[in-house]
Protein backbone atom coordinates (compact mmCIF):
# COMPACT_ATOMS: atom_id res chain seq x y z
CA UNK A 1 0.00 0.00 0.00
CA UNK A 2 2.82 2.42 0.84
CA UNK A 3 6.44 2.06 -0.18
CA UNK A 4 9.41 2.75 2.07
CA UNK A 5 9.85 6.15 0.45
CA UNK A 6 6.36 7.37 1.32
CA UNK A 7 5.63 5.71 4.68
CA UNK A 8 7.42 8.44 6.63
CA UNK A 9 5.22 11.11 5.03
CA UNK A 10 2.07 9.08 5.65
CA UNK A 11 3.03 8.39 9.26
CA UNK A 12 3.54 12.08 10.04
CA UNK A 13 0.34 13.06 8.27
CA UNK A 14 -1.65 10.44 10.19
CA UNK A 15 -0.63 11.99 13.51
CA UNK A 16 -1.69 15.45 12.35
CA UNK A 17 -5.04 14.21 11.06
CA UNK A 18 -5.72 12.31 14.29
CA UNK A 19 -5.07 15.47 16.30
CA UNK A 20 -7.46 17.39 14.04
CA UNK A 21 -10.08 14.67 14.21
CA UNK A 22 -10.11 14.05 17.97
CA UNK A 23 -11.85 17.26 19.17
CA UNK A 24 -14.19 17.17 16.17
CA UNK A 25 -15.21 13.55 16.84
CA UNK A 26 -16.02 14.34 20.46
CA UNK A 27 -17.69 17.66 19.67
CA UNK A 28 -19.92 16.24 16.93
CA UNK A 29 -21.00 13.39 19.22
CA UNK A 30 -21.91 15.72 22.07
CA UNK A 31 -23.82 18.04 19.72
CA UNK A 32 -25.66 15.03 18.30
CA UNK A 33 -26.94 14.06 21.73
CA UNK A 34 -24.96 10.78 22.00
CA UNK A 35 -22.04 9.67 24.21
CA UNK A 36 -18.74 11.28 23.26
CA UNK A 37 -17.10 7.90 22.71
CA UNK A 38 -19.41 7.10 19.79
CA UNK A 39 -17.86 9.95 17.83
CA UNK A 40 -14.43 8.42 18.35
CA UNK A 41 -15.74 4.99 17.34
CA UNK A 42 -16.96 6.45 14.06
CA UNK A 43 -13.60 8.13 13.52
CA UNK A 44 -11.82 4.83 14.13
CA UNK A 45 -14.08 3.03 11.65
CA UNK A 46 -13.53 5.83 9.13
CA UNK A 47 -9.80 5.11 9.32
CA UNK A 48 -9.41 1.41 9.94
CA UNK A 49 -12.31 0.27 7.71
CA UNK A 50 -13.10 2.91 5.09
CA UNK A 51 -9.46 3.93 4.84
CA UNK A 52 -8.50 0.66 3.12
CA UNK A 53 -10.75 1.22 0.10
CA UNK A 54 -9.44 2.64 -3.17
CA UNK A 55 -12.21 5.15 -3.94
CA UNK A 56 -10.29 8.22 -2.81
CA UNK A 57 -6.74 7.81 -1.61
CA UNK A 58 -6.34 10.94 0.52
CA UNK A 59 -9.72 12.05 1.86
CA UNK A 60 -10.49 11.14 5.48
CA UNK A 61 -13.84 9.98 6.86
CA UNK A 62 -15.46 10.35 10.27
CA UNK A 63 -18.40 11.99 12.06
CA UNK A 64 -19.32 15.27 10.40
CA UNK A 65 -20.94 18.48 11.58
CA UNK A 66 -23.13 18.30 8.47
CA UNK A 67 -25.02 15.31 9.90
CA UNK A 68 -25.28 16.61 13.46
CA UNK A 69 -28.74 18.11 13.04
CA UNK A 70 -30.22 15.02 11.41
CA UNK A 71 -28.71 12.64 13.98
CA UNK A 72 -29.91 14.77 16.89
CA UNK A 73 -33.45 14.82 15.51
CA UNK A 74 -33.35 11.05 14.94
CA UNK A 75 -32.12 10.33 18.48
CA UNK A 76 -34.80 12.58 19.96
CA UNK A 77 -37.53 10.95 17.86
CA UNK A 78 -36.56 7.27 17.99
CA UNK A 79 -34.07 6.92 20.84
CA UNK A 80 -30.37 6.07 20.95
CA UNK A 81 -30.84 2.28 20.46
CA UNK A 82 -32.50 2.94 17.08
CA UNK A 83 -29.56 5.03 15.81
CA UNK A 84 -27.53 1.96 14.89
CA UNK A 85 -30.40 0.59 12.80
CA UNK A 86 -30.83 3.88 10.94
CA UNK A 87 -27.09 4.20 10.23
CA UNK A 88 -26.86 0.55 9.15
CA UNK A 89 -29.78 0.99 6.74
CA UNK A 90 -28.21 4.17 5.35
CA UNK A 91 -24.94 2.30 4.82
CA UNK A 92 -26.71 -0.50 2.95
CA UNK A 93 -28.43 2.13 0.80
CA UNK A 94 -25.04 3.67 -0.02
CA UNK A 95 -23.69 0.26 -0.93
CA UNK A 96 -26.60 -0.25 -3.31
CA UNK A 97 -26.09 3.16 -4.92
CA UNK A 98 -22.41 2.46 -5.40
CA UNK A 99 -23.02 -0.96 -6.94
CA UNK A 100 -25.59 0.58 -9.27
CA UNK A 101 -22.95 3.13 -10.29
CA UNK A 102 -24.99 6.11 -9.13
CA UNK A 103 -22.02 7.94 -7.63
CA UNK A 104 -21.43 10.10 -10.68
CA UNK A 105 -25.02 11.38 -10.58
CA UNK A 106 -24.41 13.19 -7.32
CA UNK A 107 -22.37 15.67 -9.33
CA UNK A 108 -25.62 16.73 -10.98
CA UNK A 109 -27.05 18.12 -7.73
CA UNK A 110 -27.44 21.88 -7.87
CA UNK A 111 -24.48 23.60 -6.22
CA UNK A 112 -26.89 26.21 -4.85
CA UNK A 113 -28.82 23.46 -3.03
CA UNK A 114 -25.59 22.05 -1.58
CA UNK A 115 -24.45 25.49 -0.39
CA UNK A 116 -27.95 26.10 0.98
CA UNK A 117 -27.85 22.77 2.81
CA UNK A 118 -24.50 23.63 4.38
CA UNK A 119 -25.73 27.11 5.30
CA UNK A 120 -28.87 25.70 6.91
CA UNK A 121 -26.79 23.18 8.86
CA UNK A 122 -24.47 25.98 9.93
CA UNK A 123 -27.37 28.10 11.20
CA UNK A 124 -28.92 25.20 13.11
CA UNK A 125 -25.53 24.24 14.53
CA UNK A 126 -24.78 27.79 15.65
CA UNK A 127 -28.22 28.27 17.21
CA UNK A 128 -27.79 25.10 19.28
CA UNK A 129 -24.16 25.57 20.28
CA UNK A 130 -24.76 29.10 21.55
CA UNK A 131 -26.73 27.51 24.38
CA UNK A 132 -24.03 24.89 24.97
CA UNK A 133 -21.47 27.69 25.06
CA UNK A 134 -23.38 29.35 27.91
CA UNK A 135 -24.17 26.13 29.75
CA UNK A 136 -27.92 26.67 29.21
CA UNK A 137 -30.43 24.00 28.23
CA UNK A 138 -31.59 24.67 24.68
CA UNK A 139 -35.21 24.63 23.44
CA UNK A 140 -36.16 21.77 21.13
CA UNK A 141 -36.89 23.63 17.88
CA UNK A 142 -34.43 25.75 15.92
CA UNK A 143 -36.83 28.70 15.65
CA UNK A 144 -37.35 28.59 19.41
CA UNK A 145 -33.59 28.62 19.89
CA UNK A 146 -33.24 31.65 17.65
CA UNK A 147 -36.07 33.47 19.43
CA UNK A 148 -34.46 32.80 22.80
CA UNK A 149 -30.95 33.94 21.91
CA UNK A 150 -31.54 37.44 23.29
CA UNK A 151 -32.24 35.95 26.74
CA UNK A 152 -28.99 33.97 26.86
CA UNK A 153 -27.03 36.84 28.38
CA UNK A 154 -29.00 36.68 31.63
CA UNK A 155 -28.88 32.88 31.91
CA UNK A 156 -25.41 31.99 30.64
CA UNK A 157 -22.60 30.77 32.88
CA UNK A 158 -19.88 33.43 32.53
CA UNK A 159 -17.04 30.97 33.11
CA UNK A 160 -18.33 28.63 30.38
CA UNK A 161 -18.79 31.52 27.97
CA UNK A 162 -15.23 32.72 28.55
CA UNK A 163 -13.85 29.22 27.95
CA UNK A 164 -15.83 28.84 24.71
CA UNK A 165 -14.96 32.30 23.42
CA UNK A 166 -11.33 31.71 24.36
CA UNK A 167 -11.34 28.48 22.37
CA UNK A 168 -12.63 30.31 19.28
CA UNK A 169 -10.10 33.12 19.78
CA UNK A 170 -7.26 30.60 20.02
CA UNK A 171 -8.38 28.86 16.82
CA UNK A 172 -8.55 32.16 14.92
CA UNK A 173 -5.23 33.46 16.29
CA UNK A 174 -3.47 30.16 15.57
CA UNK A 175 -3.73 30.84 11.85
CA UNK A 176 -1.26 33.69 12.26
CA UNK A 177 1.52 31.73 13.96
CA UNK A 178 4.53 30.54 11.93
CA UNK A 179 3.83 27.64 9.59
CA UNK A 180 6.17 25.27 11.44
CA UNK A 181 3.94 25.57 14.52
CA UNK A 182 0.67 25.13 12.66
CA UNK A 183 1.38 21.43 12.25
CA UNK A 184 -0.56 21.24 15.54
CA UNK A 185 -4.21 21.99 14.61
CA UNK A 186 -5.87 25.11 15.97
CA UNK A 187 -8.90 23.20 17.29
CA UNK A 188 -6.67 21.04 19.47
CA UNK A 189 -4.77 24.11 20.73
CA UNK A 190 -8.02 25.88 21.63
CA UNK A 191 -9.52 22.88 23.44
CA UNK A 192 -6.25 22.15 25.26
CA UNK A 193 -5.97 25.77 26.42
CA UNK A 194 -9.57 25.84 27.65
CA UNK A 195 -9.10 22.51 29.42
CA UNK A 196 -5.93 23.72 31.12
CA UNK A 197 -7.65 26.93 32.23
CA UNK A 198 -10.61 25.02 33.65
CA UNK A 199 -8.30 22.70 35.61
CA UNK A 200 -5.92 25.37 36.93
CA UNK A 201 -8.71 27.78 37.92
CA UNK A 202 -10.97 24.95 39.14
CA UNK A 203 -13.88 26.36 37.20
CA UNK A 204 -17.23 24.68 37.99
CA UNK A 205 -18.22 24.11 34.36
CA UNK A 206 -19.80 21.03 32.83
CA UNK A 207 -17.36 18.60 31.27
CA UNK A 208 -17.51 15.66 28.86
CA UNK A 209 -18.87 12.47 30.38
CA UNK A 210 -16.90 9.35 29.48
CA UNK A 211 -17.83 5.73 30.18
CA UNK A 212 -15.23 4.03 27.98
CA UNK A 213 -15.27 3.11 24.32
CA UNK A 214 -16.21 -0.54 24.82
CA UNK A 215 -19.01 0.36 27.22
CA UNK A 216 -20.41 2.93 24.77
CA UNK A 217 -20.58 0.49 21.85
CA UNK A 218 -24.10 -0.96 21.74
CA UNK A 219 -25.00 -3.07 18.68
CA UNK A 220 -28.70 -2.90 17.77
CA UNK A 221 -30.92 -5.79 18.79
CA UNK A 222 -33.52 -7.49 16.62
CA UNK A 223 -36.29 -5.52 18.29
CA UNK A 224 -34.67 -2.22 17.32
CA UNK A 225 -35.25 -2.95 13.64
CA UNK A 226 -38.98 -2.35 14.18
CA UNK A 227 -38.24 1.35 13.84
CA UNK A 228 -37.94 0.86 10.06
CA UNK A 229 -41.71 0.29 9.93
CA UNK A 230 -42.09 4.03 10.52
CA UNK A 231 -42.35 6.26 7.47
CA UNK A 232 -40.46 8.97 9.32
CA UNK A 233 -37.59 6.61 10.11
CA UNK A 234 -37.35 5.54 6.46
CA UNK A 235 -37.20 9.21 5.52
CA UNK A 236 -34.36 9.68 7.99
CA UNK A 237 -32.48 6.74 6.42
CA UNK A 238 -32.91 8.24 2.95
CA UNK A 239 -31.75 11.63 4.20
CA UNK A 240 -28.70 10.13 5.92
CA UNK A 241 -27.72 8.17 2.82
CA UNK A 242 -28.20 11.03 0.36
CA UNK A 243 -26.67 13.79 2.45
CA UNK A 244 -23.69 11.69 3.56
CA UNK A 245 -23.09 10.60 -0.05
CA UNK A 246 -23.40 14.10 -1.46
CA UNK A 247 -21.09 15.58 1.17
CA UNK A 248 -18.55 12.79 0.60
CA UNK A 249 -18.47 13.16 -3.17
CA UNK A 250 -18.35 16.95 -3.10
CA UNK A 251 -15.49 16.67 -0.61
CA UNK A 252 -13.76 14.24 -2.99
CA UNK A 253 -14.04 16.72 -5.84
CA UNK A 254 -12.47 19.42 -3.64
CA UNK A 255 -9.67 17.14 -2.42
CA UNK A 256 -8.86 16.09 -5.99
CA UNK A 257 -8.06 19.72 -6.75
CA UNK A 258 -5.56 19.83 -3.88
CA UNK A 259 -3.15 17.13 -5.05
CA UNK A 260 -1.69 15.54 -8.18
CA UNK A 261 -2.29 11.91 -7.21
CA UNK A 262 -4.95 9.48 -8.46
CA UNK A 263 -8.43 10.93 -8.96
CA UNK A 264 -11.42 9.73 -6.97
CA UNK A 265 -13.45 6.83 -8.34
CA UNK A 266 -16.88 8.00 -7.24
CA UNK A 267 -18.71 4.68 -7.28
CA UNK A 268 -15.94 2.92 -5.33
CA UNK A 269 -15.87 5.74 -2.80
CA UNK A 270 -19.63 5.42 -2.38
CA UNK A 271 -19.19 1.69 -1.70
CA UNK A 272 -16.44 2.47 0.82
CA UNK A 273 -18.72 4.89 2.67
CA UNK A 274 -21.51 2.31 2.59
CA UNK A 275 -19.27 -0.33 4.18
CA UNK A 276 -18.10 2.17 6.80
CA UNK A 277 -21.60 3.28 7.73
CA UNK A 278 -22.79 -0.33 7.86
CA UNK A 279 -20.04 -1.11 10.38
CA UNK A 280 -20.86 2.05 12.34
CA UNK A 281 -24.50 0.97 12.44
CA UNK A 282 -23.57 -2.50 13.72
CA UNK A 283 -21.59 -0.81 16.51
CA UNK A 284 -24.40 1.64 17.32
CA UNK A 285 -22.15 4.60 16.45
CA UNK A 286 -22.62 7.87 14.55
CA UNK A 287 -22.86 7.96 10.76
CA UNK A 288 -19.77 8.96 8.82
CA UNK A 289 -18.95 10.98 5.79
CA UNK A 290 -15.76 12.24 4.21
CA UNK A 291 -14.82 15.48 5.97
CA UNK A 292 -13.12 18.27 4.06
CA UNK A 293 -11.36 19.69 7.16
CA UNK A 294 -9.62 16.41 7.96
CA UNK A 295 -9.00 15.63 4.30
CA UNK A 296 -7.39 19.01 3.68
CA UNK A 297 -5.21 18.55 6.77
CA UNK A 298 -4.16 15.15 5.43
CA UNK A 299 -3.09 16.60 2.07
CA UNK A 300 -1.38 19.63 3.59
CA UNK A 301 0.53 17.42 6.04
CA UNK A 302 2.12 15.60 3.10
CA UNK A 303 0.17 12.33 2.93
CA UNK A 304 1.00 10.27 -0.14
CA UNK A 305 -1.22 7.17 0.06
CA UNK A 306 -4.26 5.86 1.90
CA UNK A 307 -1.94 4.53 4.63
CA UNK A 308 -2.21 7.95 6.32
CA UNK A 309 -5.95 7.73 6.83
CA UNK A 310 -5.72 4.12 8.03
CA UNK A 311 -3.07 5.05 10.58
CA UNK A 312 -5.13 8.02 11.79
CA UNK A 313 -7.87 5.58 12.79
CA UNK A 314 -5.29 3.61 14.77
CA UNK A 315 -4.16 6.74 16.64
CA UNK A 316 -7.76 7.56 17.55
CA UNK A 317 -8.31 4.05 18.88
CA UNK A 318 -5.09 4.16 20.90
CA UNK A 319 -6.00 7.49 22.45
CA UNK A 320 -9.55 6.43 23.32
CA UNK A 321 -8.41 3.18 24.94
CA UNK A 322 -5.25 4.42 26.67
CA UNK A 323 -6.25 7.94 27.78
CA UNK A 324 -10.04 8.14 28.22
CA UNK A 325 -9.64 10.08 31.47
CA UNK A 326 -8.26 13.05 29.54
CA UNK A 327 -11.62 13.46 27.81
CA UNK A 328 -13.33 13.90 31.18
CA UNK A 329 -11.33 17.09 31.72
CA UNK A 330 -12.59 18.77 28.52
CA UNK A 331 -15.24 21.48 29.14
CA UNK A 332 -18.35 21.20 26.98
CA UNK A 333 -18.08 24.94 26.34
CA UNK A 334 -14.72 24.39 24.60
CA UNK A 335 -16.28 21.82 22.24
CA UNK A 336 -19.16 24.24 21.66
CA UNK A 337 -16.58 26.82 20.60
CA UNK A 338 -15.06 24.36 18.10
CA UNK A 339 -18.50 23.62 16.62
CA UNK A 340 -19.51 27.30 16.53
CA UNK A 341 -16.37 27.95 14.52
CA UNK A 342 -17.23 25.02 12.24
CA UNK A 343 -20.81 26.26 11.85
CA UNK A 344 -19.63 29.74 10.94
CA UNK A 345 -17.38 28.31 8.22
CA UNK A 346 -20.42 26.53 6.73
CA UNK A 347 -22.15 29.85 6.05
CA UNK A 348 -21.37 30.69 2.40
CA UNK A 349 -21.53 34.48 2.58
CA UNK A 350 -19.14 34.95 -0.35
CA UNK A 351 -21.00 32.38 -2.45
CA UNK A 352 -24.31 34.19 -1.90
CA UNK A 353 -22.79 37.54 -2.84
CA UNK A 354 -21.17 36.10 -5.97
CA UNK A 355 -24.36 34.32 -7.05
CA UNK A 356 -26.45 37.43 -6.48
CA UNK A 357 -24.22 39.36 -8.87
CA UNK A 358 -24.24 36.71 -11.59
CA UNK A 359 -27.12 34.21 -11.10
CA UNK A 360 -29.77 35.67 -8.82
CA UNK A 361 -32.01 32.67 -9.29
CA UNK A 362 -29.32 30.41 -7.84
CA UNK A 363 -28.89 32.77 -4.89
CA UNK A 364 -32.64 32.56 -4.22
CA UNK A 365 -32.45 28.72 -4.28
CA UNK A 366 -29.57 28.83 -1.78
CA UNK A 367 -31.34 31.18 0.64
CA UNK A 368 -34.67 29.34 0.40
CA UNK A 369 -32.98 25.97 1.06
CA UNK A 370 -31.17 27.30 4.13
CA UNK A 371 -34.32 29.01 5.44
CA UNK A 372 -36.43 25.90 4.88
CA UNK A 373 -33.96 23.80 6.90
CA UNK A 374 -34.16 26.27 9.78
CA UNK A 375 -37.98 26.42 9.70
CA UNK A 376 -38.65 22.69 9.14
CA UNK A 377 -35.82 20.17 9.34
CA UNK A 378 -32.84 19.06 7.28
CA UNK A 379 -34.61 16.46 5.14
CA UNK A 380 -37.64 18.58 4.28
CA UNK A 381 -35.50 21.66 3.73
CA UNK A 382 -33.28 19.86 1.22
CA UNK A 383 -36.35 18.49 -0.58
CA UNK A 384 -37.77 22.01 -0.82
CA UNK A 385 -34.46 23.26 -2.19
CA UNK A 386 -34.24 20.48 -4.76
CA UNK A 387 -37.84 21.09 -5.84
CA UNK A 388 -37.18 24.80 -6.27
CA UNK A 389 -33.99 24.09 -8.24
CA UNK A 390 -35.86 21.72 -10.57
CA UNK A 391 -38.69 24.24 -11.03
CA UNK A 392 -36.15 26.98 -11.77
CA UNK A 393 -34.36 24.81 -14.33
CA UNK A 394 -37.66 23.86 -15.98
CA UNK A 395 -38.70 27.51 -16.17
CA UNK A 396 -35.38 28.63 -17.64
CA UNK A 397 -35.29 25.87 -20.27
CA UNK A 398 -38.89 26.34 -21.40
CA UNK A 399 -38.26 29.47 -23.46
CA UNK A 400 -40.74 29.93 -26.29
CA UNK A 401 -41.40 32.84 -28.62
CA UNK A 402 -43.25 33.54 -31.84
CA UNK A 403 -42.13 35.20 -35.07
CA UNK A 404 -44.54 36.74 -37.60
CA UNK A 405 -43.73 36.34 -41.30
CA UNK A 406 -45.96 37.55 -44.17
CA UNK A 407 -46.27 35.17 -47.12
CA UNK A 408 -48.51 36.29 -50.00
CA UNK A 409 -50.84 38.33 -47.79
CA UNK A 410 -51.02 35.46 -45.33
CA UNK A 411 -49.55 35.79 -41.85
CA UNK A 412 -47.34 32.83 -40.95
CA UNK A 413 -46.76 32.57 -37.21
CA UNK A 414 -43.71 30.49 -36.31
CA UNK A 415 -43.53 29.16 -32.73
CA UNK A 416 -39.91 28.51 -31.68
CA UNK A 417 -38.26 27.01 -28.60
CA UNK A 418 -39.68 24.70 -25.95
CA UNK A 419 -43.44 24.88 -25.47
CA UNK A 420 -44.35 23.56 -22.02
CA UNK A 421 -47.25 24.28 -19.68
CA UNK A 422 -45.00 26.69 -17.75
CA UNK A 423 -44.99 29.10 -20.73
CA UNK A 424 -48.51 28.41 -21.92
CA UNK A 425 -50.09 31.66 -20.60
CA UNK A 426 -47.43 33.75 -22.32
CA UNK A 427 -47.82 31.82 -25.55
CA UNK A 428 -51.61 32.13 -25.63
CA UNK A 429 -51.43 35.85 -24.81
CA UNK A 430 -49.09 36.37 -27.78
CA UNK A 431 -51.37 34.39 -30.12
CA UNK A 432 -54.51 36.17 -28.92
CA UNK A 433 -52.83 39.49 -29.66
CA UNK A 434 -52.59 38.63 -33.40
CA UNK A 435 -54.92 40.66 -35.66
CA UNK A 436 -58.38 39.12 -36.04
CA UNK A 437 -59.95 38.70 -39.46
CA UNK A 438 -56.55 38.05 -40.99
CA UNK A 439 -55.59 34.62 -42.46
CA UNK A 440 -53.06 33.01 -40.12
CA UNK A 441 -50.96 29.92 -40.58
CA UNK A 442 -49.43 28.46 -37.43
CA UNK A 443 -46.04 26.80 -37.96
CA UNK A 444 -44.85 24.53 -35.12
CA UNK A 445 -41.92 22.95 -36.96
CA UNK A 446 -39.45 25.14 -35.05
CA UNK A 447 -40.37 23.69 -31.65
CA UNK A 448 -37.81 21.45 -29.98
CA UNK A 449 -40.36 20.29 -27.40
CA UNK A 450 -44.15 20.42 -27.27
CA UNK A 451 -45.94 18.95 -24.27
CA UNK A 452 -49.54 17.72 -24.26
CA UNK A 453 -50.91 20.78 -22.47
CA UNK A 454 -49.52 23.14 -25.11
CA UNK A 455 -50.60 20.91 -28.00
CA UNK A 456 -54.16 20.78 -26.69
CA UNK A 457 -54.25 24.54 -26.15
CA UNK A 458 -52.86 25.28 -29.62
CA UNK A 459 -55.37 22.96 -31.24
CA UNK A 460 -58.14 24.78 -29.37
CA UNK A 461 -56.79 28.14 -30.48
CA UNK A 462 -56.58 26.87 -34.06
CA UNK A 463 -60.26 25.83 -33.99
CA UNK A 464 -61.27 29.32 -32.89
CA UNK A 465 -59.34 30.83 -35.79
CA UNK A 466 -60.47 28.37 -38.49
CA UNK A 467 -63.81 30.09 -39.18
CA UNK A 468 -61.88 33.26 -39.86
CA UNK A 469 -59.08 31.76 -41.96
CA UNK A 470 -61.13 29.15 -43.77
CA UNK A 471 -58.27 26.64 -43.47
CA UNK A 472 -56.40 24.47 -41.00
CA UNK A 473 -53.99 26.70 -39.15
CA UNK A 474 -51.61 24.28 -37.42
CA UNK A 475 -48.78 22.62 -39.33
Amino acid sequence: MAGAGTFRDDFGASVVVALVALPLCVGVAVASGVPAELGIVTGVVGGLVTGWFRGSSLQVSGPAAGLTVLVYEAVQAYGLPALGVLVLAAGVAQLGMGMLRLGRWFRAISVAVVHGMLAGIGLVLISGQLYALGGVEAPGQTLAKLRGVHELGAQADLAAVLLGVGTIAAMVAWRRVPARLRIVPGALVGVAAATAAAILLRLPVEKVRVTGVLAAVSPPGWGDFEVLASVGAVGTVVALALIASAETLFSAAAVDRMHDGPRTEYDKELIAQGVGNSVCGLLGALPMTAVIVRSAANVEAGARTRAARVLHGGWLLLFAVAFPQLLESVPLAALAGVLLHAGWKLLPARAVAALWRTHRGEAVVLVVTASAIVVTNLFEGVLIGLGLAVAKAAWETSHVHIEEVWEDEELCVQVLGNASFLRLPKLLDALDALPHGQPVRLDLSGLRHLDHACLTALEGWERTRTPLTGREGVI
